[in-house]
C-alpha cells in the first residue's frame, strides 16, 4: 500500500505548499513512511489504522506548526519479515526521500530497521515493537521507542498477579524476538518477586491451533499461564484455552500483551477478567475520549489500539521537532524531539531519555464482564496507573552506549 499527501486533496493529500510567515526561507520537504502490518498478525492493531493515526498527526500540526510545510506520507506492508521491512526501508531512505519511519509493529523488521535508520542518519520511531533490545544493545543516536515494551508489560501484570496468589507461571511464547524478550523480561519480573517458573513452550507466528501447548501448561500445574504473544495469536490462545477449560481447572490466564482490537474480536465473553497493561485507553479521560472519536470518525468507527495511538504521537512530536528546527537531517531533528515537551492527548508525564525510551505512565486494566459493560467499546476496568518512572527499565540498567557516553 502506497499513499502520498498533496494539498487538501482527497485521500492522504494533506501538503501545503505555500509559503509561511513562520519561516524565513522554504521549509524542508517532509516525508514520512508508515511501515507496518497491513496484512498479517498484527494488522488489526497497526496496519491501516496506523497509517490513518499519522495522516491525523499531519493534519494536527499542519494547522499549527508546521503551517507552510510540505508533508507526504507514504505506506507500505513489512509482511512481518526483517528482510522485507529492510528492503522497504532502504528504497525509502535512498530512492524516495523519506525522512523518517514510523510504526514497524514487528521487533525482527524494528531491528533491522534501526540498524539501516541508523546507517542513514534518518529518525526512526516504534510504536508496534516491543523488543527492549532497541533501547539497549541496539540502541541509536535517531531511534525512538515510543509506546510500549516487553519490560513494560511485565512491570504490572506481574506483580498484580502475584500479589492475588498467581505464584508459579508457565509461558506459552511466540517463537521470535518479541515473544523471547517478553518471556525473560516477565520471568525476570516473576522470579524477584518471590514466584517461579514452571516452565514454558514456544510457538511459531500466526499459530492456529494451540491445543499441544495448552496441554503443556495444563499438565505443568502452574497457577498462571501466561501468553507471551499478541495480535491474532492472542486471540486464538485466548479462546483455545477457554474451550479447554484452562481457567475452569483453577489456572490463571493472563495476556501479557492484548490490544484493543483483540478483546473486540475475542468478545467480552472470551476476554472477561483478564488483566492486562496498557499505555492508551480510548475512554481514559476526556482528551482520550475526544482524539479517539476524531480517530474513529477517520477509520470506519473503529477505537484506536495503544500502538495507533503511538504512531499519531510520535509522529507528531517528530513534525513539531522539524518545524523547530527548519531541518530534516535526522540528528539534528533526533536532539530536538529529546529536548521538546511530549503535548498530546496520548501520553502523560512523558519525556525522551537518551537511550531513546519515551517513558510514560502506563495502566493496568481488568477486561469486564459482559454484564459490565455499558456500551460496544466499553471493554476495561483501570485498576492502577504505573507512574513513568516506574513503568520501564531503569535508565541505570540500560547497556546502551548513548547512555554511557
Amino acid at each position: 500500500m502506497r499513499s502520498h499527501m498533496r494539498g487538501m486533496a482527497a485521500g492522504l493529500a494533506l501538503g501545503v505548499g505555500m509559503g509561511s510567515a513562520a519561516w524565513a526561507a522554504e521549509p524542508p520537504p517532509v516525508k514520512i513512511g508508515v511501515l507496518t502490518d497491513m496484512s498479517g498478525n498484527y494488522a488489526s492493531m497497526g496496519g491501516a489504522g496506523s497509517v490513518a493515526a499519522a495522516k491525523l498527526a499531519i493534519e494536527t500540526c499542519l494547522a499549527a506548526e508546521c503551517k507552510g510545510m510540505k508533508i507526504d506520507l507514504v505506506s507500505a506492508d513489512n509482511q512481518n519479515k526483517a528482510d522485507v521491512g529492510a528492503s522497504r526501508a532502504r528504497e525509502w531512505f535512498d530512492r524516495d526521500g523519506v525522512t523518517a519511519i514510523a510504526d514497524l509493529t514487528n521487533s525482527a523488521v524494528a531491528l533491522a530497521v534501526q540498524g539501516i535508520a541508523r546507517e542513514k542518519n534518518k529518525v526512526v520511531m516504534f510504536s508496534g515493537p516491543a523488543t527492549t533490545a532497541l533501547t539497549n544493545k541496539e540502541c541509536s543516536p535517531v531511534g525512538f521507542h515510543w509506546m510500549f515494551d516487553t519490560y513494560s508489560q511485565s512491570v504490572g501484570g506481574a506483580k498484580a498477579t502475584i500479589d492475588a496468589g498467581g505464584k508459579s507461571w508457565f509461558f506459552i511464547t511466540v517463537d521470535y524476538a518479541f515473544g523471547h524478550s517478553l518471556e525473560a523480561d516477565t520471568s525476570q519480573r516473576v522470579k524477584s518477586l518471590g514466584g517461579t517458573v514452571a516452565g514454558s513452550v514456544r510457538h511459531p507466528l500466526n499459530a492456529p491451533d494451540f491445543a499441544s501447548y495448552l496441554l503443556q501448561a495444563q499438565s505443568s500445574k502452574a497457577q498462571v499461564v501466561a501468553l507471551a504473544n499478541g495480535g491474532q495469536d492472542t486471540v486464538n490462545a485466548v479462546k483455545q484455552a477457554r474451550e479447554f477449560g484452562v481457567v475452569e481447572g483453577g489456572q490463571k490466564l493472563v495476556s501479557l500483551l492484548i490490544f484493543l482490537s483483540d478483546l473486540r474480536a475475542l468478545g467480552l465473553t472470551n476476554a472477561q477478567g483478564l488483566t492486562y497493561v496498557d499505555g492508551f485507553y480510548w475512554n481514559f479521560d476526556d482528551a482520550s475520549r475526544a482524539w479517539s472519536d476524531r480517530f474513529a470518525k477517520a477509520f470506519g468507527g473503529l477505537k484506536p489500539t495503544m500502538t495507533q495511538a503511538g504512531v499519531y504521537s510520535s509522529v507528531l512530536h517528530y513534525l513539531r521537532a522539524v518545524a523547530a528546527t527548519g531541518s530534516t537531517d535526522g540528528k539534528v531533528v533526533a536532539d530536538k524531539m529529546r529536548t521538546l515537551p511530549i503535548d498530546d492527548p496520548i501520553m502523560r508525564n512523558a519525556s525522551i531519555r537518551p537511550d531513546g525510551r519515551v517513558i510514560h505512565d502506563m495502566y493496568l486494566y481488568q477486561v469486564k464482564k459482559p454484564a459490565e459493560s455499558k456500551g460496544e467499546w466499553d471493554y476495561s476496568t483501570l485498576l492502577a496507573t504505573i507512574p513513568a518512572k516506574d513503568a520501564f527499565q531503569p535508565l541505570a540498567n540500560s547497556t546502551c552506549a548513548l547512555v554511557k557516553q
